[in-house]
């Protein structure tokens, strides 16, 4: 069995649906996981990508904020969720595909503008959120797993534009990508986008505030697809869709491919 998966941060999947109808009908991935959807279950538009044939989903829906989603065309089943921290956010779901392999689907809290948890709680969340995290993978250390979504996180110094410039600017701050590395090891999580695009400037994130953001490129790697050790060798072909990013109202992220034959 091989199928494509696909990781995006939408940023509304009802302002968006229209580029969702897009990427699945020019790329067709298998599996799209969708976060930030910003929508409670019953106002996303599934009967839409289900016409489209992705007529298998498992989602969590949080008003305004948060969401994350599971579409495919292969058929899956629910495999629950988990609520980091306690505090009832729509940040993680999780499906099981016919072939037993589960599919997590993350949102981490993006920490605010200070790295600092003494002035800033989004910081102290996202630091919990991650702290979290590892502590479970390192009590439960996944099996037949893959793990997606917007960590944002960019762990090394060429998933963003500039190593030294970012060192102070929430995500890339050594603490963040100190506790990153801490959970990718606890649960032996193989970066799967990494392992194929092993070298070079890679980016699937530019701001809002550049206008001109193709030409200044100032990009980081926020959104990862990660392997349990046991699926390691079975994914390749991963990309990011840069394209994505310059499409009309878009999202701030582009979608992370990787195809894994299982």
């Amino acid at each position: 069995m091989a199928f494509t998966l696909a990781t995006w941060n939408i940023n509304s999947v009802r302002l968006r649906a229209g580029l969702v109808e897009k990427l699945l009908r020019e790329e067709a991935p298998d599996v799209l996981c969708l976060q930030e959807c910003k929508s409670p279950l019953e106002l996303m538009p599934t009967e839409t990508f289900a016409a489209m044939g992705y007529g298998h989903m498992v989602a969590r829906g949080q008003k305004g904020y948060n969401g994350v989603a599971i579409l495919s065309r292969l058929p899956l089943k629910d495999a629950g969720h988990i609520d980091w921290c306690e505090k009832g956010d729509a940040r993680h779901v999780a499906a099981e595909l016919e072939n037993g392999v589960v599919i997590h689907n993350c949102y981490v809290p993006a920490g605010g503008d200070v790295a600092d948890r003494e002035v800033n709680e989004k910081f102290g969340h996202k630091m919990d959120f991650m702290a979290e995290m590892r502590d479970r993978f390192a009590k439960d250390r996944p099996r037949k797993s893959i793990l997606v979504g917007d960590l944002n996180i960019a762990p090394r110094e060429d998933d963003v534009w500039s190593h030294k410039a970012l060192l102070k600017v929430v995500s890339h701050t050594p603490i963040e990508v100190e506790i990153f590395g801490q959970a990718q090891e606890a649960g032996g999580w193989v970066d799967v986008t990494r392992q194929d695009i092993p070298d070079g400037l890679l980016y699937s994130w530019w701001s809002y505030r550049a206008k001109d953001w193709d030409a200044a490129d100032k990009g980081r790697r926020l959104d990862h697809i990660w392997a349990s050790a046991d699926l390691g060798a079975a994914a390749h072909s991963s990309r990011i869709l840069r394209a994505a990013r310059g499409w009309e109202k878009p999202s701030d992220h582009a979608p992370v491919f990787a195809t894994f034959d299982l």
